[in-house]
């Protein structure tokens, strides 16, 4: 263990060193606060304590893996299996499988992600009869997100009749009723969302005062990652939690505080030295992943925050290269630009894909850098799209897995009873749905009993409805001495999902299918790495909740060296070599929606901050002057957070003018005297300081008029003809918008000159040879 601690420098070694008491832990950028979480934990087994009595609260499933690896190579993997540690989610949905009972929901509750409760809200909209243009499932459900996160449940929203009237106002009166169905409904279905696991374990503590004295007896070591970013909710469990001991240990980056729009309260670290008597302050301040130049680049940036906690992040790395700033004519043009660096650097420097990041304020940008990429074949991975178990056949596997698991799971049952066709129709739903809520009990229930209640219903169909209800329990009854493996594989063939979709000979239904199989292929993982898990047998219902809790990141194993692109949010707490920020552009970044108040200017700023300080070695920020938004060429200014840095930590790639002008085959002196000491006149583009203008010398006057070249002679002297005369046909060239391609045909002759090529992207295209600046690779 000693040798452990004497790797850490001073300002790591005391925080890891302190055992008891409320400690918080301010952690810079790259400054190693992993390392010391992880440590620290160590640390306490090694001093005595239980690891049964330490909890560990990450953000990522995928930090809370990495920690309990570190931690086990230090006191061994059989101690290091006994820690609570995990995400705010996967640690209280653990608590509530427990203690479910108490609050009236089976052990075996389903978790619904956003899709499920979107399909949910959408439903009893329709049954409401409301309309679904004022009523969006997706507003309505992030408003009832909104509410839980805040401990609003639907009791004290209708004792408010400030939010009442508030949602009157918005011309959407039924939000209440909205919440309280939606609430009923999934209590009926034996169902919690994500917010529920954070306001049903707030519940089950307050109501229940003997589970409380229980998990603070259990919990007697709190240590909690990302501290700035918990919400109002998870903080009155960490609170309650850690209250008997006050042995809690948070660590956090006020500067990294950028999740407000998910309901994070960032005076939740603010106030942390309030809740909590004689807590020990620690600063990390040392930054070991960036170099200088971007480390105190971002340290300009982050000062102009008014409200921030007082530290000094700092590096002894190599200076590096500075910032580097481009900018584009379009996004199309920015996209190049990203791709063709790339390209270079790769080549020149012997990097990998996977040693670049592309990060954007929006995902919508990504398909100009996407476009680019493909026409350079380099590999990439965006992050934050349609995640592998949002995909439908996923969800049809899953929907019948989790039907078995919990009978009264209505979205589940839905998705699946008539998939693949086996006759029973939307119209005989409808009639179970309205039996079920008459009797107030569950669609599968109503199922049960299909022969004794009279729903006008033909005997055929009820045969169907008895075959679907005997085969689900069939599947119960392998469930119990099986794994879930086993088990999915049985239920993929015995439901026919493999053969309808081997009916689909299109490549998409090949890729479905390809997608079961790494389905299976996630499941076998899965249950063999649950071997090392105490207490665990691979059983489908630890699956079921392993995937309700995961995100995109989390599965991410970091084997594929692919070009990453991502949206700045799902960055956090990543770092790459070489990270390229683009759309660097007043209303996108900062968002046109943040630029009214100082509060989300700042989170804005702090965004960019998470951005920049993202990189270890090379930082570029790109920006064009137009980009299309909704179909329409905008404008663009540079962003004024590149005015920001100070300009010595900046290198400008291109001269950030403040006008495109075209650069044409003309010589302007064809056309008169021109003063240009006008230019150094010329009003600066909003966020680009007078003295970045370029000050070009200005030329002596020149009134010689036989000096004039021919128009002709210098239309061909700045012509690509030249260059291209030497390319012959079946050569491999590359062309900077439509990427490689293979020279099929050449005709004609000097100005008219033509190239027929076929391209990997874009198939076959007819360029004028004058105009094409075609590089040739084979």
């Amino acid at each position: 263990m000693q040798n452990y601690i004497d790797q850490l420098n001073d300002a790591q070694r005391e925080p890891v060193l302190q055992k008891d008491g409320p400690m918080i832990i301010i952690a810079g950028a790259g400054s190693g606060k992993t390392r010391v979480l992880t440590l620290r934990i160590a640390y306490l087994m090694h001093l005595g304590v239980d690891a049964f009595n330490i909890l560990s609260l990450t953000f990522t499933n995928k930090a809370a893996r990495e920690m309990k690896e570190r931690i086990s190579k230090i006191v061994g993997s059989a101690e290091a299996k006994n820690l609570w540690m995990g995400t705010f989610h996967s640690v209280f949905a653990r608590i509530l499988r427990a203690e479910a009972d108490k609050l009236g929901y089976p052990s075996n509750f389903t978790i619904y992600d956003s899709q499920d409760s979107q399909r949910l809200i959408g439903q009893i909209i329709k049954e409401m009869q409301l309309d679904k243009d004022i009523y969006k499932p997706k507003d309505v459900l992030g408003r009832i997100s909104n509410y839980k996160n805040n401990m609003i449940t639907v009791k004290a929203y209708f004792n408010n009749p400030e939010l009442m009237e508030a949602d009157a106002m918005a011309k959407k009166p039924r939000v209440g009723d909205l919440y309280q169905a939606y609430v009923e409904r999934c209590f009926k279905a034996g169902a919690m969302d994500f917010d529920d696991l954070l306001l049903k374990t707030n519940e089950l503590l307050v109501r229940f005062p003997e589970v409380l004295l229980k998990y603070q007896d259990r919990f007697r070591y709190i240590m909690v990652d990302e501290y700035q970013d918990t919400n109002n909710s998870q903080y009155l469990i960490v609170k309650a939690l850690a209250d008997r001991f006050q042995n809690i240990c948070v660590v956090g980056d006020d500067a990294q505080s950028i999740y407000a729009f998910r309901g994070a309260n960032i005076n939740n670290i603010f106030n942390f030295q309030k809740d909590f008597d004689d807590v020990k302050v620690y600063r990390l301040e040392q930054n070991y992943r960036s170099s200088k130049n971007i480390v105190e680049a971002a340290n300009t940036i982050i000062d102009k925050n008014k409200t921030k906690l007082d530290k000094v992040v700092w590096t002894a790395n190599d200076d590096g290269p500075k910032i580097k700033i481009h900018r584009s004519i379009t996004d199309a043009e920015e996209g190049r630009f990203v791709a063709s660096t790339i390209f270079e650097e790769k080549m020149t420097h012997q990097m990998n894909n996977g040693d670049f990041a592309i990060l954007y304020r929006t995902n919508a940008q990504s398909r100009a850098m996407e476009d680019a990429l493909r026409k350079k074949d380099i590999p990439y991975r965006i992050y934050g799209g349609l995640s592998f178990y949002q995909r439908k056949e996923i969800k049809d596997v899953l929907g019948y897995l989790r039907l078995l698991v919990n009978p009264k799971d209505e979205e589940a049952l839905v998705r699946v009873i008539n998939y693949p066709a086996r006759g029973i129709g939307n119209t005989t739903v409808e009639k179970l749905n309205i039996a079920a809520n008459h009797y107030k009990r569950s669609i599968f229930e109503v199922m049960e009993h299909i022969d004794k209640i009279d729903l006008k219903l033909t005997s055929g169909t009820k045969s169907k409805i008895s075959d679907f209800v005997t085969m689900i329990k069939n599947f119960q009854v392998i469930n119990e001495n099986n794994d879930a493996y086993y088990l999915t594989d049985y239920v993929i063939k015995k439901t026919g999902l493999v053969q309808e979709l081997k009916k689909d000979g299109t490549p998409e239904g090949i890729t479905r299918l390809d997608n079961i199989e790494e389905l299976l292929n996630g499941i076998k993982d899965f249950t063999e790495g649950q071997i090392e898990v105490d207490g665990a047998r691979g059983s489908l219902a630890e699956f079921l909740e392993d995937v309700a809790l995961a995100s995109d990141l989390d599965n991410d194993k970091g084997d594929d060296d692919r070009v990453a692109l991502m949206t700045i949010h799902l960055a956090k707490g990543l770092e790459f070599p070489t990270v390229f920020v683009v759309g660097m552009e007043e209303d996108l970044f900062p968002s046109a929606m943040s630029v009214n108040s100082r509060a989300d200017l700042e989170e804005e700023r702090r965004l960019f901050y998470v951005a920049l300080t993202r990189a270890e070695h090379k930082a570029y920020l790109t920006y064009a002057q137009s980009r299309y938004r909704w179909g329409k060429l905008s404008d663009c200014d540079p962003s004024r957070f590149i005015q920001e840095i100070d300009p010595q930590y900046l290198e400008f790639l291109s001269a950030p003018e403040t006008n495109y002008r075209y650069k044409s085959s003309i010589s302007e002196d064809i056309f008169g005297d021109v003063d240009k000491s006008k230019l150094r006149q010329t009003k600066p583009v909003a966020g680009i300081p007078p003295k970045w203008i370029r000050e070009n010398e200005d030329p002596k006057p020149n009134h010689d008029i036989r000096r004039l070249k021919d128009i002709s002679k210098i239309s061909s002297s700045n012509s690509s003809s030249n260059e291209n005369s030497s390319l012959k046909e079946g050569q491999i060239i590359m062309h900077e918008r439509f990427g490689k391609g293979k020279i099929l045909n050449l005709e004609g002759a000097g100005a008219d000159k033509k190239a027929e090529i076929h391209f990997d992207v874009g198939g076959i295209k007819k360029l004028l040879l004058r105009f094409a600046k075609l590089k040739p690779i084979g």
